[in-house]
Parts: C-alpha cells; structure tokens; sequence
C-alpha cells in the first residue's frame, strides 16, 4: 500500500527542507501570539476608565491563564511524540488510541477549568487583593475565561495532532485565524464599537475565548479533512492507561516547564521588588524577548516530532540530521535576536516611554540579559531533542535549572549590591547568562548519554 502523503513527508523529505517547512509556519504562528498578547494589553490599558485597574486585574489572572495552556500544551506535547513515534514504527492503530485519548484527556482538562471558573475564581482572586474594583474585574475576566476555556484546550490537543503528521500549515492558519480574530474584536467588545455595549474587561476576555474557540474549530476541520494519517472514533477515546501514562512521561515535563515561566516572573518581581523602576524594566524586557524566544519554541516544536518519528523508524541517519538541523536553525534564529536587540535597545526601550531611570534599566537589561539567547537556544533545542527521544526527565532538569535553580538565588545575590547602591542594578541582568550557560553545559552532558543510549543503538 502507497504511503500516506504525510507520512511519506515525514520519512522521505530531506530534514533540513522538512525542518523549515515544518517549523516556519510554528513560527510565524509563535510570534503572531506573542505580538497579540501585547497589543491586548495595550487595548485593555487605554479604556476611558480605570485602564490601570483594569491591568492590574488581568495580572493577578494571568498566572491561571497560563496554568491551564501549561497544562493543555504539555499533553499536546506528550501526544505529539508519542503519536509521531507510533507513526515511524508503522503503527496506525497505537496512533489513533494516542489521539483518542488525548481527545479525551481534553474532557477532563475541561472540567477541571469548568469547576474552577464556577466555583473557584473569586477566592483565587481575594487571596491576592482586596480592592473591590479590581477583584471584581479580575472576576468576571477570569469566570469567562475557565468557564469557556474549551478552545485554548482542544485547540492545544488538535494543533499538536497536525504537527505530529507533518501538517503545520494548517495548525499555523488556525492560530493566525483565532489571534486576528482576537485583535479585530478586543476595541470592539472593550469599548462598545459598532453599536455593541461596552464590555470593559470583560469584551477582552470574551474577545480571547472566541478566538481561541475560532482556532479550535478550524484545527479539527482541518484534522478531519486532512490528516489520514490518524483515525477517529469514538472506541479510540476509550481511556488506556499505559497509554496515558505514556503521554504523560513525556507531556509532565513540558508542563512543569510552561508552569515555571509564571513561577520565575512571580520570583524575581518579589526580589526586584526593592525598586519599581527595576520591576517595569524587567517586565517590559520580558514581553520584547518574547518574540525571540517565541521563535525558538516554534521551531522546538517542529524539532520533536521530525526526530520522534525518525526514531520510531530507527533511522539513526535522520535522528542524527533531525538533531542537526534542529540546533543549528535555532542558533541562527537566537543569534539574530541578539543583534536585533543589541542594535535597537535604545529604540525598543523608548516606545513604551518610560522614565529616565527606568528606560537606563530596560535599555541594560535588554544589552545584558540578551547575551544569554545562545546559550538559551542550546537549551530550548536540547529539550525538544530529549522530549522526542524519551528522555523527559532530563528535559524537566534542564527546565528547573534555567528558570528556577540558577536564577531565582544568584538574582537574589546580585540585587543585594543593588540595594546598597543603584549604579549596581545592572548586576542583577547577569544572572541570566550564567544560568543559560550553565544550563547548556549540563545539558550537553545529557545529550552525550542519550546519543549513547538511544540513538548509537539504533
């Protein structure tokens, strides 16, 4: 029988070619979500009233929000290498049960946000403020987005599907649909255009869910339509055990490391705190690095299951290539992220006019903290590499040194010397590039061991 022509991609197509076209539309698809995370904090900022309230409210919701794409992106993740390993070693009906309960495992997440949004919320919310006028704003955001928060997750399980077979295209034109369709309706709904009421946060939440479930609804069109490769039906949603317990060996790691973002943004406002001026340069850098590191994860995302379904086939020769590729376009993409930003720090920094003490700050930490991007995408490479060779422990140690081992103490360390003495701040943005350099030492190490292990036996 002829190859499915996914599967014939997967297995036939040069991986260099298959990397990029693979990873570009992840890509584009990263970056387009980063650029709209901004912009909808810029629309909820400039409502007629309370705009600052407003900001403050979709803070204290944010670390929720990202929980539950953690959560939803890591099973993704977890189906994405299992699915595409099943799918080299020519196994279509193992394929199938991993999607199915996958689909499946979206039921439950479901119903885990449902309960919250419904009965949760408010005393999540209270824990951390007790203005009336923000509670209520981070409320009713909230509520709105748990309670209907069935398209961040399916569209989670359903993007992932597409990548695993080779399909990104369509995974990317359902993510670019669900983000414009987000920005077209955020003024909209926010501030009443069009004759519509003016919904205040509450339009911005509302304006988030139906892109995410636009997104959703295009991906299983697209899935149904286009992805022969894996089969539907309801008997493949039965919940399998070892089939979960599968996923989830590769999937936990990727949600601990999503989970760890929040974590370590939490951490290093709590000891910047010291100085507001260092908190906003700090919070502004992290948005401006996002479209960088965005861009990583895009092509991490692509790297997984090209080298996942190579080592389901046992081609050492495209495992190897897969690994190749996979590292070298990631450095090219974070070493032009680090000359985009040593040029235009300056610039960067004055869009979000900022006072003079504060742009000096943001203008040191984007110089600094950039110097880390190569050494960064070793490392976000390197855990995409391990994720599709079975390997993600050693995926979730990497992720823990990074983001909380190596950075929250030595911050902590440096913003002692800038206490005493502010013309010392610019200490503290160092903790990054040691932590990413170490981080890439410990995990070449890794890699060394597994090419011993799992690919040198092939």
């Amino acid at each position: 029988m002829e190859k499915d022509s996914s599967l014939k991609k997967m297995s036939e197509t040069p991986v260099n070619k298959l990397m990029l076209s693979m990873g570009i539309p992840m890509i584009i698809s990263m970056v387009l979500q980063a650029f709209y995370n901004i912009v909808d904090s810029a629309f909820v900022s400039n409502m007629k009233s309370g705009g600052e309230d407003a900001l403050n409210a979709l803070t204290l919701a944010f670390p929720v929000q990202m929980l539950m794409v953690a959560v939803s992106i890591g099973t993704g993740v977890g189906m994405n290498a299992l699915l595409s390993k099943s799918l080299g070693q020519g196994d279509k009906e193992r394929a199938a049960r991993v999607a199915g309960n996958a689909e499946f495992l979206g039921a439950v997440i479901y119903a885990v946000c449902l309960i919250f949004g419904l009965l949760g919320v408010p005393s999540y919310i209270r824990s951390q403020t007790s203005d009336p006028i923000i509670t209520d704003m981070a409320v009713s955001y909230l509520r709105i987005c748990c309670t209907m928060s069935v398209g961040i997750v399916y569209f989670s399980v359903f993007e992932k599907l597409l990548q695993a077979t080779g399909l990104s295209l369509y995974s990317t034109i359902a993510q670019i649909a669900g983000a414009v369709i987000n920005i077209i309706l955020d003024p909209v709904l926010i501030y009443g255009l069009l004759g519509l009421p003016e919904l205040g946060v509450k339009g911005a939440a509302y304006a988030t869910v139906i892109g995410q479930v636009s997104s959703f609804l295009l991906a299983l069109l697209f899935h149904i339509k286009f992805n022969s490769a894996v089969e539907n039906g309801l008997r493949y949603m039965r919940p399998s055990g070892n089939v979960i317990k599968a996923i989830y060996s590769i999937g936990l790691p990727a949600i601990i490391a999503q989970a760890l973002m929040s974590v370590m943004t939490y951490g290093l406002n709590m000891i910047l705190r010291f100085s507001g001026n260092m908190v906003t340069a700090y919070g502004l850098y992290y948005k401006i690095q996002q479209f960088i590191l965005f861009a990583a994860f895009g092509l991490r995302d692509a790297i997984t299951p090209i080298v996942s379904f190579s080592h389901g086939m046992r081609d050492r020769k495209r495992v190897n290539a897969g690994i190749k590729y996979g590292i070298m376009f990631t450095l090219i993409i974070m070493a032009a992220g680090l000359v985009g930003l040593e040029l235009f720090a300056s610039p960067l920094a004055g869009v979000f006019g900022l006072s003079g003490e504060t742009e000096k700050l943001c203008i040191s930490a984007i110089r600094i903290i950039s110097v880390s991007f190569v050494f960064a995408g070793l490392n976000i490479a390197f855990q995409g590499i391990f994720q599709a060779l079975d390997s993600g422990l050693e995926s979730l140690v990497i992720s823990v040194l990074r983001q909380i081992v190596l950075v929250l103490p030595v911050a902590y360390g440096f913003s002692l010397l800038a206490r005493d003495d502010m013309d010392k701040a610019w200490t503290v943005w160092l903790t990054f590039p040691i932590a990413e350099f170490i981080s890439a030492a410990v995990s070449l190490v890794f890699m060394r061991r597994i090419r011993k292990n799992r690919i040198e036996v092939l």
